[in-house]
């Protein structure tokens, strides 16, 4: 569900001090999309907002999220955004996003005493 050695190489990119903020920011901005999906999806912009929210995704290493934006995106694209799936998005990303931050402290941790 979650790729963590695409967040150990962002974390080791940016380094220890930015990566907080790095990720807070990843989560404010895709929570932001997930809460408009879930309130408000707008039909004419879902290609957009699933794009957008899977390049997010994707630094966080939400794969499955990704995957599925991806697959939406792909549908939107064709005119069929009404048969997109926003609940399974915004289910697997609350899941993800969950599964992320009980376990980022100890992936980080274990990468750092191994590398």
């Amino acid at each position: 569900m979650i790729d963590w050695q695409r967040v150990r190489d962002l974390h080791d990119e940016i380094g220890s001090d930015g990566f907080a903020e790095v990720v807070d920011l990843f989560l404010a901005e895709t929570g932001h999309v997930v809460s408009r999906l879930h309130d408000n999806p707008d039909q004419s912009g879902l290609e957009n907002d699933l794009h957008f929210l899977k390049g997010g995704v994707l630094n966080l290493g939400f794969t499955q999220v990704a995957a599925l934006c991806q697959h939406g995106e792909s549908v939107a694209a064709k005119g069929q955004a009404l048969d997109v799936d926003i609940a399974e998005i915004i289910q697997a990303y609350e899941i993800a996003q969950a599964s992320f931050l009980a376990e980022l402290p100890g992936q980080l941790s274990c990468h750092s005493s191994a590398g």
